[in-house]
């Protein structure tokens, strides 16, 4: 009898589950839904104003998730939730809450229904900028040599910048919480009733590595003596590794879920991490693009190098016996969609509207025959910050080569190679650091939709790209995460990379580049590299100044 597992993905917009049959990786149902109140970052439910560079969200949309796609896809499938064996969690990170030592949200509380910080920071909240500034001069001053591993910088998405933010401003929600918890550890608790952490979100995000734990507490001490046990009092350090059980399904999530009591849940994982199995990958040399509202680029090794600007290396921080690699855009689809919102006549949408058509292929129809250089424009692809590889979210966006002759659809092209040059500045910066990138893999909404994108990604790094082989790449690891922890004797997997190997897929549409292509994408690169490093690397801090000046 056929044996399936559920993989559940959180994304920054909305949450999908997908069912899965373990034996052959059919995808038999998926169902997304939005989350009721998305990204909050003007203002909370209350009508509470917030300031710039916040983004919230509210955990009660993580549950609806839970309450609605979970029943949808065994009702769409029909299949038995016996049968239904494991369950897989990925999350958007760094994506975190203050709880109760219950797990209950403090923004539940009706006391604090109107305090920002009691709600969940979403990964793009950038108000803790300030804090990561201190913690990176801090710990160079200290010489603390964790520090390399994220590339010399710690980002203000992470964890402990958040966490400083929170004491600083808002001390009474910090003595009041019992956890400051990752969403993905979050949602894990009340699928199991057990509080758990996981060693991907803890590497990644909380500066926690397998082989000599979390920085000392002299370290934390010296950021704020209020922080010197701020992980044994507010996060906790026992780290269960990638595809352990978590726990089962409680009583409560099976009645509100239609699953069995006691079905094997996974330990969480990052949503941009899980998306390596659900593409095969199982060997260093791979890099996977994951492309969204933002993308995150993955890469694995057998050794472990300090590479500049990348989001971290953490040994099993993707598949076990490997280490994984991080670096990413925080930028990317919202770039395309703020241009939208922002920037286009209303003949535009007209237009879209008498042809039948999405907006963004109207503006794809425009530009994609253009050659490169055509438009005259070059942009920096920093309007929600830099990432990687100068991990600054102070830094802003660009757009150079402006004439009255410019149309919506030129800058629309601009924006999107201005996203291709940034991931072959990651690239290039992995390959001078010893770690090569030999092939190169996407996934997402992005590489599934957006034929004309793929291929100016192949001519700008001058690569093929393989496309991954489901849309839904990220509740499909989880899933194949959800069977290994199940195991072999419940029908499952006593091996993620046969598990992966079994149930990840890859299309067989390839993007090649095109040669005369490439070779002008180079001279504008070469350009784009001269603006990133002069604006981005200390010789012109305008952006910065502008953005103080904006917030005074």
């Amino acid at each position: 009898m056929s044996k399936y597992a559920i993989g559940i993905d959180f994304g920054t917009l909305s949450g999908r589950a997908l069912l899965v049959d373990v034996k052959t990786g059919e995808e038999l149902a998926t169902y997304v839904l939005d989350y009721p109140h998305g990204v909050m970052d003007t203002e909370l439910p209350c009508g509470k104003k917030l300031p710039q560079d916040w983004a919230l969200q509210y955990p009660g949309d993580y549950l609806d998730v839970l309450s609605v796609t979970v029943p949808d896809v065994l009702a769409q499938s029909g299949v038995n939730p016996s049968d239904v064996i494991g369950v897989g969690i990925d999350f958007t990170a760094c994506t975190i809450l203050p709880t109760l030592a219950d797990g209950t949200p403090l923004c539940f509380l009706e006391e604090y229904e109107c305090e920002p910080h009691a709600y969940v920071k979403l990964w793009k909240h950038h108000a803790a900028q300030p804090h990561a500034n201190k913690l990176n001069a801090i710990a160079e001053e200290r010489g603390e040599k964790w520090l390399n591993n994220y590339g010399g910088k710690i980002s203000s998405e992470w964890a402990i910048p958040k966490v400083w933010q929170l004491l600083d401003e808002a001390p009474e929600i910090y003595e009041k919480m019992d956890r400051f918890i990752e969403a993905a550890d979050w949602v894990v608790w009340q699928l199991t009733g057990e509080e758990t952490r996981n060693a991907c979100c803890a590497g990644y995000k909380a500066l926690w590595n397998k082989n000599t734990g979390f920085p000392s507490n002299e370290f934390f001490k010296a950021l704020d003596p209020r922080l010197e046990n701020v992980i044994d009092e507010k996060f906790g350090r026992d780290i269960l590794p990638l595809g352990a059980k978590a726990g089962g399904i409680t009583a409560k999530m099976a009645e509100i879920t239609g699953l069995d009591e006691g079905t094997a849940v996974a330990v969480g994982v990052i949503d941009a991490h899980i998306f390596v199995p659900a593409v095969g990958i199982s060997k260093e040399g791979e890099m996977l693009a994951i492309m969204g509202t933002s993308t995150c680029h993955m890469m694995m090794g057998t050794v472990e190098k300090q590479v500049q600007g990348i989001c971290g290396v953490v040994a099993d921080g993707i598949m076990p016996g490997l280490y994984g690699y991080e670096a990413g855009q925080g930028c990317v689809g919202d770039h395309f969609q703020w241009f939208i919102d922002n920037c286009l006549p209303k003949a535009y949408f007209s237009e879209a509207k008498e042809k039948g058509m999405n907006i963004h292929r109207l503006l794809r129809q425009k530009c994609e025959s253009k050659r490169p250089g055509e438009t005259g424009l070059v942009a920096l692809d920093w309007w929600n910050g830099n990432r990687s590889v100068l991990a600054d979210a102070d830094l802003t966006g660009m757009l150079l080569g402006m004439t009255l002759q410019t149309k919506p659809e030129d800058i629309y092209r601009a924006l999107i190679e201005a996203t291709a040059y940034g991931t072959r500045m990651i690239i290039e910066t992995f390959d001078d650091y010893g770690v090569p990138v030999e092939s190169f893999y996407a996934a997402g909404g992005i590489a599934q939709k957006d034929p004309m994108m793929m291929q100016i990604y192949a001519d700008v790094i001058n690569m093929p790209i393989k496309l991954a082989g489901s849309e839904q790449g990220g509740a499909l690891g989880s899933a194949i995460f959800g069977a290994f922890a199940a195991g072999s004797a419940a029908g499952g997997y006593d091996n993620i990379f046969e598990a992966a190997e079994v149930m990840g897929k890859v299309k067989d549409t390839v993007y090649i580049p095109d040669p005369e292509n490439a070779e002008i994408y180079d001279k504008l690169y070469a350009e784009y590299k001269i603006l990133h490093d002069y604006f981005g690397r200390g010789d012109n801090d305008v952006m910065k100044r502008l953005k103080a000046m904006k917030q005074q």
